[in-house]
């Protein structure tokens, strides 16, 4: 029986770049979109500060419609967390 160990810090790279170039890519576009929701442009205010309608961890994706609709509410249930 043939087998190979390695060393985990040496399994990236043993992966293929046709399937690394699409994680890492979905990864890059989800980050794109929870960035342009939280933060304001640059040159539509001062660097580095959040929108005022932004709420930490609030990235309006809830597809079964879990999210508690008042503010108190969404603390609490982000606290439990």
């Amino acid at each position: 029986m043939n087998v190979r160990h390695t060393i985990a810090n040496n399994q990236l790279a043993e992966i293929p770049g046709t399937i690394l170039f699409p994680f890492f890519l979905a990864i890059n576009i989800t980050e794109a979109l929870r960035a342009s929701l939280g933060w304001v442009e640059p040159g539509l205010g001062p660097l580095f500060t959040l929108r005022e309608s932004y709420y930490p961890g609030d990235i309006r994706f809830d597809p079964f419609g879990l999210r508690p609709k008042d503010a108190k509410e969404y603390e609490n249930m982000q606290n439990k967390e």
